[in-house]
């Protein structure tokens, strides 16, 4: 059967355009406000939606994310309120893609099977988890497949051509290729270098591209989308969110600035040239 996911990129490929993939923290800054901000996404020009699971020990996320990740947490959010979210965003937008995106730790301590099972039921097309290598796909890899979810896997300038087969092995939906190594929101891309190293993980895999880690802008996003079949943004999401906060609260235009950001960001990728 063809997830969301799937369909998504296919039908774009066809169009002959990028995807803009947009992240967002679940939670952040409150529920109903992180709800207005995900149903938004959609209709300002998001392809595909990647929803941060929020967790105490985020290591492999900058600053801004880490900071979103804590509104969420101190507003309450959990991984049962995350999955509570993904039902009642579906309730009004059963077409696009949604990837929750995260750390094993709080999918372990909610139980695997229950985990897939609810994710599933309330409309999840794919995981992304940081911390679990090839070598643990059956801790949740595989079952995720099994249960109809595509996971997605990450490649980076330091994931060689010995080490890409391993990482493709069960990788679904697409890959997401992590175009600066460090942290997020580290530093921009160079749509130069992002150019050779997606034509490279492509001689390994028929699945489409994302590109992400850096992208802040419209002329950014543009540039990797003409070179990548998708485009990844998430700091630059979360710190328009920040900005908009009213002592700590979501302010009267917070699910507007980030509308407004992505309405930019989905004009730069569908005026690349592929």
């Amino acid at each position: 059967m063809t997830t969301r996911i799937e369909s998504r990129f296919a039908a774009l490929a066809k169009s002959r355009r990028a995807a803009l993939v947009t992240f967002v923290m679940a939670g952040d800054p409150g529920y109903e406000a992180s709800l207005a901000i995900v149903k938004a996404l959609p209709g300002a020009g998001a392809d595909l939606i990647e929803l941060g699971m929020p967790f105490t020990d985020p290591m492999a996320d900058g600053p801004a994310i880490q900071a979103a990740g804590l509104r969420a947490l101190k507003s309450g959010q959990t991984l049962v309120k995350t999955l509570q979210l993904v039902s009642d965003f579906r309730k009004s937008d059963d077409a696009t893609p949604i990837v929750l995106m995260g750390y094993y730790n709080p999918i372990y301590v909610h139980g695997v099977e229950k985990f897939l099972i609810e994710a599933k039921a309330a409309g999840v097309d794919g995981l992304i988890v940081v911390d679990l290598p090839p070598e643990e796909d059956e801790e949740l890899c595989l079952p995720a497949l099994k249960a109809g979810l595509n996971f997605v896997r990450l490649a980076t300038p330091t994931t060689d051509d010995a080490r890409l087969p391993a990482v493709l092995a069960n990788t679904s939906g697409f890959v997401y290729y992590v175009s600066i190594t460090g942290i997020t929101g580290a530093a921009a891309p160079n749509a130069d270098v992002v150019g050779p190293a997606v034509a490279r993980i492509k001689r390994h895999t028929h699945l489409p591209v994302a590109v992400g880690f850096g992208v802040r802008d419209a002329e950014t996003a543009g540039a990797i989308a003409g070179r990548a079949d998708g485009v990844v943004v998430g700091t630059a999401l979360v710190e328009a969110i920040r900005k908009s906060l009213v002592d700590g609260r979501a302010g009267p235009g917070t699910t507007e600035a980030v509308a407004k950001l992505v309405g930019e960001l989905s004009r730069g990728v569908a005026g690349a040239t592929r």
